[in-house]
């Protein structure tokens, strides 16, 4: 088996291309990340999972950002709408955790149904009253606690139904003002003040597998984004003491400078184990394998840590738990 590139690749359409395969075959990412470009219907989904895997030759883990709200990759009529997860948080009031880990559950069936087994949620970030309006309804709480319990629940929903959890995005995105889409973030606020907020959320789910940075400038700390910043990753690891698997959020976003491979070299410098590229241009992923190259040691480890802890699903019924959900949000509702 080839070495395998410390990169998670995207595909450009709905069927791999030849090229594409032989390129996938070549490079051998670790793993892929599917779009709403790459879904049809579950019948295609299920054979384009199949196929990415057949083109490494091993059981890769397949991402998508499912969140749902605008965040939601796989819609209707194949696959379930979901409010945005603030407005679910707020319908369902103090059985917020038990609806957003029922919602989970939900999510995380229907994903492992046609072969994706991973998700980028839990949304770790706390809500604030500047918070950018392309992450604010993504979060789930506007305080710690809130925050902390349904995104406890949230991983425990998706890792109950056989999905990786991938929290994101760290050490916290809450306070910036600007889409990191079109622009760099700059937080000003004081490095204790981030501590005992921003940073603890992540503090509390530090055992989960996965996690994505942020494309954010924290100045208490360092003039340079977290994904390529040196200090902010040793605090990731240090003092917010996460040990799982740490993946770039997209370099193709803007808030970053350089070339691509100028970008996946910062990362890997910094500390990052896995780069994450989503539009799946193949001259593009090309430079960043190049940069970023291949997992060994420490994050070849915590690789296959993350992979070990893929489990089944638990068998629960999907319409029981659907029924539950909505009595905790509708019954809260009609109270």
């Amino acid at each position: 088996m080839n070495a395998i590139a410390a990169c998670i690749f995207g595909c450009e359409g709905t069927a791999l291309r030849a090229a594409e395969r032989s390129f996938f075959a070549e490079t051998s990412p670790w793993g892929f990340i599917l779009f709403a470009r790459n879904v049809d219907s579950p019948d295609q989904l299920r054979r384009l999972t199949g196929d990415l895997r057949d083109a490494v030759g091993r059981d890769a883990p397949v991402f998508v950002d499912q969140e749902g709200g605008r965040v939601q990759r796989l819609r209707a009529p194949h696959w379930r709408e979901w409010p945005p997860a603030l407005d679910m948080v707020d319908a369902a009031g103090p059985h917020a955790p038990r609806a957003m880990y029922l919602r989970a559950r939900l999510i995380a069936a229907e994903l492992r149904a046609v072969g994706i087994d991973g998700n980028c949620a839990p949304v770790v970030d706390i809500a604030g009253p500047l918070t950018h309006p392309f992450l604010r309804n993504r979060c789930y709480g506007r305080d710690l606690a809130t925050v902390i319990a349904v995104a406890r629940a949230v991983a425990g929903g998706l890792h109950d139904g056989g999905v990786l959890p991938v929290m994101k995005h760290m050490p916290g995105h809450g306070r910036a003002t600007m889409d990191t889409h079109t622009d760099l973030p700059r937080v000003a606020e004081a490095a204790q003040a981030l501590r005992n907020s921003d940073f603890a959320a992540f503090r509390a789910l530090s055992d989960l597998p996965l996690g994505m940075t942020a494309h954010i400038v924290f100045s208490a700390f360092d003039d340079q984004p977290a994904t390529c910043s040196a200090p902010m990753i040793r605090l990731i690891r240090e003092e917010i003491g996460f040990g799982g698997l740490l993946m770039t959020d997209d370099l193709s976003m803007q808030a970053l400078s350089g070339t691509l491979a100028e970008r996946a070299a910062a990362a890997r410098r910094a500390g990052c184990d896995v780069m994450l590229h989503c539009n799946g241009k193949r001259d593009e992923m090309q430079a960043v394998a190049a940069a970023s190259g291949v997992l060994a040691g420490a994050a070849l480890a915590r690789a296959g840590a993350a992979l070990a802890a893929r489990r089944a699903p638990d068998g629960a019924d999907p319409a029981a738990l659907d029924a539950e959900l909505l009595q905790l949000v509708q019954g809260r509702a009609d109270a």
